[in-house]
């Protein structure tokens, strides 16, 4: 439908859609996760919102962040909350974040979408970050970031990244990174979403009060 309104192609990123040009981030930690996201979407060079969700729970352990077309990003975190929901009835136990990655990959696969992804979270094997492309590739690693204030991100990363950080230090780094895209992405701010993710407590979603806090630390 939306190609035959535009006259181009879906997947043309050149669309004046609603995009959330966007920053988010996925870092692991000693025992868990560390997730977040800006708040800003854009449409060509107007702010069209300034308080985007870009950071899903679509499990009690697995977590998704979006970069890309709004409309797609949605109906992704809808379908894949779905599955995990309906994987966990079915077999009585939780799908893993490789699990959880390998189906949105799949799916990608089969219909590309105008997104980049993250899909983070804990279970037996311990943290983990996927990033997924729109075409459905799917590459593990420590610590990953997305969309388009990534590059200011991974200088961040690849300056304070550190293996087995605590959640206070993963968190802290998170946060330095947006703040950082923010500064110099057009694309990207209006504040942010954290959230963790651990094997004791699943999803926790930090709250305003909290990540203002953090930020002052800084």
């Amino acid at each position: 439908m939306l190609s035959a309104l535009t006259g181009g192609d879906i997947m043309d990123p050149t669309l004046d859609a609603v995009k959330t040009g966007t920053s988010t981030i996925g870092i692991t930690f000693d025992g868990g996760v560390v997730v977040g996201a800006d708040h800003r979407a854009t449409m060509g060079h107007f702010i069209a919102n300034k308080s985007v969700k870009k950071l899903f729970d679509i499990s009690d352990y697995v977590a998704l962040t979006t970069a890309g077309l709004v409309g797609h990003a949605q109906s992704l975190s809808r379908t894949l909350s779905a599955e995990l929901k309906l994987y966990e009835l079915k077999q009585g136990k939780h799908m893993t974040v490789k699990g959880a990655a390998t189906l949105t990959a799949n799916i990608l696969v089969g219909r590309p979408h105008y997104v980049q992804l993250l899909i983070v979270g804990v279970d037996s094997s311990g943290p983990s970050v996927y990033s997924i492309d729109s075409a459905g590739g799917s590459i593990p690693d420590v610590y990953c970031a997305t969309g388009s204030g990534s590059p200011y991100m991974y200088g961040v990363l690849e300056d304070q990244f550190k293996l087995n950080m605590s959640e206070k230090e993963a968190l802290r780094v998170a946060a330095k990174a947006l703040l950082a895209s923010a500064q110099r992405d057009a694309a990207s701010g209006n504040g942010m979403d954290l959230a963790v993710i651990d094997p004791e407590s699943g999803y926790r979603q930090l709250s305003e009060e909290e990540v203002s806090r953090l930020i002052q630390e800084i």
